[in-house]
């Protein structure tokens, strides 16, 4: 008789970072990157639960959707259960990854929900004027320098940039609506504010604020086996990873700042 027939086997991986390619040294999650290690995760000794660790302000909406569309689509393909599971922060497309789950799991300190759209960018007019500068821009089509920051805004501009971000933010809050069914109020939950997970709870954003293992005991026993996924790195990746050439100083500063800036707002 084989002792470890009647083991439940899990496997745990983890998409940490800012959703989004931010450059060529701060790489974030994309599903270029995440692809191959979410595959492994769903196949890998072909496990019943996988438990998805989430650790992400957000980013790309586009990556965003993509990655969970990968999760959803191996959990229906490979028949396994899907838990997620937020870290700090699983805000705005870290949120969007956590509705992959069909069972979320937040600490009562963790920050989730940001469920919006936002575009910011900085406006440079008055000061190329007094600077006397003058800018020329030459295209073809009249659309085609949206949002030039050197010029004022146009009304025509900020009505296409809503329009957008309504289509964009339908699409978001489809996905959870999806997810979360009839535990949430959309009045409460779609505009945008961040809480921590025990009002996240409250809310019908998750479903438990239980530590991992406990819940895990309690639902499934502890004749467990569970397994970390993890992505390969080549020695040599690692080695020019490690270290930014002189010249790419100020690259690698702007990709570093940028990235700050989608953590700072949620206290981090």
């Amino acid at each position: 008789m084989n002792i470890f027939s009647s083991k439940i086997s899990i496997n745990v991986v983890s998409l940490r970072g800012v959703i989004g390619d931010l450059g060529r040294f701060q790489k974030g999650l994309t599903i270029d990157n995440c692809s191959s290690l979410l595959e492994r995760a769903f196949t890998f000794k072909k496990p019943k639960i996988v438990i998805i660790n989430i650790n992400s302000p957000g980013g790309s909406p586009v990556q965003s959707e993509l990655i969970y569309n990968k999760i959803r689509e191996l959990a229906e393909k490979n028949k396994t259960k899907v838990i997620t599971v937020a870290e700090d922060v699983a805000a705005s497309g870290g949120y969007m990854l956590m509705c992959s789950g069909d069972y979320l799991i937040a600490n009562k300190s963790s920050i989730v929900g940001s469920i919006g759209v936002i575009s910011a960018s900085f406006g440079f007019k008055k000061l190329i004027d007094k600077l006397g500068i003058k800018r020329r821009v030459f295209t073809k089509g009249d659309r085609k320098s949206f949002l030039d920051p050197f010029e004022e805004v146009s009304k025509k501009d900020i009505n296409k940039l809503i329009k957008v971000q309504d289509s964009i933010f339908e699409n978001f809050k489809n996905l959870v609506s999806k997810n979360r069914k009839k535990k949430i109020k959309p009045s409460q939950v779609f505009n945008g504010e961040f809480w921590t997970g025990e009002q996240a709870k409250s809310l019908g954003l998750v479903d438990s604020n239980e530590e991992l293992n406990a819940y895990l005991s309690k639902t499934y026993g502890t004749n467990l086996k569970i397994k970390k996924i993890e992505g390969k790195k080549s020695f040599v990746k690692n080695l020019l990873g490690s270290s930014s050439p002189s010249n790419d100083l100020v690259d690698h500063l702007f990709e570093r700042l940028n990235e700050s800036s989608y953590w700072s707002k949620y206290g981090l």
